[in-house]
């Protein structure tokens, strides 16, 4: 059995599963508030150390180094793959209705066919009943919400200030000194970021215990988050992970066609 073959066509589909992430990183890099994914690939030197340590073996003893040669021929695979969540550059629109959340581990609620769900898109809209939304036309939860409390709707004839803490004051066009409080966004905190998990429409679904947060610098009127992804990495990141499919290829083709020619000559050669 040719087992490096195996290992480098286990090779060859980890870097297709990357660059389906790296794909999808670019795809976005014009989301507002997209955040970044990445994989970690199991080495064989991690995956002796983590057995290593839980048996234990000792380094550099017999036991060691047959379990290492063990490890060798096993396929190269996607531990992990995670979410990145720095904040991405700010871009100012001095659009009343955008704002940006200015720390990492943040999100607004929003309500979707499928139930409450959180976002860092802070690009809203008013629908057509007057109350706030995103552009996927899902509403923007109020502080309290869970609590019993109304929706955001803004007047069509009133204009808006968000606070930082995310209160909505109504200002009269007529008297622009005079403001009504109206309500305020939801902003939640997750317990644990990383049980944060994307589920589309640039909103993420939590699978950890969230709470309400409030603070005069978490939000910024009239601006947008732009996505984390650095498109330079990306691409270059891209023609790594194409030019190691490439190698891959070449290893598989010389096992395929290579060696087995050479086995199956020297095999058949009866000469004695």
């Amino acid at each position: 059995m040719q087992t490096g073959f195996y290992s480098n066509t286990g090779g060859m589909v980890t870097q297709f599963n990357r660059l389906d992430v790296i794909s999808n990183n670019l795809a976005n890099l014009n989301t507002n508030g997209y955040k970044k994914d990445d994989v970690v690939i199991g080495d064989f030197m991690r995956l002796y150390q983590e057995k290593r340590d839980e048996l234990p073996l000792e380094n550099n003893t017999k036991e060691g180094s047959k379990f290492l040669n063990r490890s060798i021929v096993r396929v190269p695979h996607v531990v992990e793959e995670y979410t990145i969540n720095d904040i991405g550059a700010f871009a100012k629109t001095d659009n009343p209705l955008d704002v940006a959340l200015s720390e990492p581990d943040t999100f607004i609620g929003v309500l979707t066919p499928s139930g409450i769900k959180y976002t860092r898109d802070g690009s809203f809209v008013i629908n057509e009943d007057g109350n706030l939304a995103t552009k996927d036309g899902f509403l923007v939860l109020p502080a309290g919400y869970t609590d019993g409390g109304d929706l955001i709707n803004i007047p069509s004839d009133r204009s808006t200030t968000i606070t930082g803490n995310g209160e909505i004051f109504l200002i009269d066009q007529g008297n622009l000194t005079a403001s009504e409080f109206a309500n305020q966004i939801m902003i939640m905190r997750p317990e644990n970021i990383k049980e944060m998990k994307k589920e589309g429409n640039n909103t993420f679904g939590a699978s950890t215990p969230m709470q309400e947060v409030s603070g005069m610098s978490l939000l910024k009127q009239g601006y947008i988050e732009k996505s984390n992804v650095n498109p330079v990495r990306e691409m270059t990141a891209l023609i790594e992970t194409s030019r190691l499919v490439g190698m891959y290829q070449k290893v598989m083709d010389s096992h395929m066609n290579d060696l087995n020619r050479d086995a199956i000559e020297k095999l058949a050669n009866v000469k004695g």
